[in-house]
């Protein structure tokens, strides 16, 4: 949607660069998923620093001299900090953002430390992993995920960064509540495509969609005669140009998935309206091609 918002030529113009940048931004996904677990890891490694020198004192009390390391020593943080996959993979994408920008490291392992959450998780010295994987799941929930100051160093970071964000926050917490104590080292390596035809339906429904957003329009214009075109606002026009292709040139997605995945970006990205007026657009479209047998769709319940 944002990449067909951005382009402003024809469907006879060359839109490859186009089609680059929106695969650029999905593979830049990975990078901020990878950029949030490697803060897990620095937060880490910022315990370790600040107990070790809490120890170092000139005097220290006899807390500092035999402090609480059940944070340091977490078992779920134990597993990102040594695997090397993860390592190779944070190499390969230049994840070093918070040896540049460490006082965002900070930022969050002074909110952990006045958290009831790190409190109630140091009433005792030692803890199993079951523990040690709530507490690090609650910690990046209500602590990291949440926090503003993060959220703006992500929206200065990368243009397309704020979206993927919730997929993102989503994706990790997943992972963090099914990781196990003898998890394998892929375990926090997801793919970023479910599957090749994942990949070839971002780029099908991009083309597609300006291949044919002339006979679109028309079909759009048809079905809102008594609505000023100036009225619409632009990305209920777009959404609605996107919803069309994929009734019409997808023929194993159901129509009630078409229509409800668009009204669901509706409500996060246009007006309050515009769920009511898409659903209505498109409805009318599906139920006539359905008169006309004109509805090009395979299979039980694509209908």
């Amino acid at each position: 949607m944002q990449v067909l918002y951005a382009f402003k030529g024809t469907e006879s113009d060359d839109f490859s660069k186009d089609q680059r940048f929106l695969l650029n931004s999905i593979d830049n996904m990975y990078n901020l998923y990878l950029l949030l677990l490697s803060l897990l890891i620095e937060v880490q490694k910022r315990a370790e620093s600040h107990l070790e020198k809490s120890s170092k004192k000139h005097l220290p009390t006899a807390e500092e001299k035999n402090p609480n390391r059940k944070f340091v020593n977490n078992q779920v943080l134990a597993l990102l900090k040594n695997n090397e996959q993860l390592q190779a993979k944070f190499d390969d994408a230049h994840i070093n953002n918070w040896e540049l920008d460490s006082e965002y490291v900070e930022i969050i392992f002074k909110d952990i430390l006045a958290s009831d959450l790190y409190a109630d998780y140091l009433k005792t010295k030692t803890s199993d992993f079951k523990e040690d994987r709530d507490f690090i799941v609650d910690v990046f929930k209500e602590i990291i995920a949440p926090n503003d100051k993060l959220y703006d160093y992500i929206e200065d970071k990368n243009l397309t960064w704020l979206d993927d964000l919730p997929t993102v926050n989503t994706s990790i917490v997943k992972l963090l509540r099914k990781v196990k104590k003898d998890a394998n080292a892929f375990h926090f390596l997801p793919k970023l495509y479910k599957d090749l035809d994942d990949k070839q339906f971002a780029i099908d429904l991009f083309r597609k969609t300006l291949l044919n957003q002339n006979a679109i329009t028309q079909e759009i214009s048809k079905k809102t005669t008594n609505w000023d075109s100036d009225r619409i606002a632009t990305i209920d026009h777009l959404l609605l140009k996107m919803g069309v292709c994929e009734i019409q040139k997808f023929p194993s997605i159901p129509t009630k998935v078409t229509i409800n995945e668009y009204l669901e970006i509706s409500k996060e990205y246009s007006t309050p309206k515009s769920s009511v007026f898409i659903n209505g657009i498109l409805d009318k479209i599906i139920k006539e091609y359905q008169d006309n047998g004109n509805l090009n769709k395979m299979g039980r319940g694509l209908m």
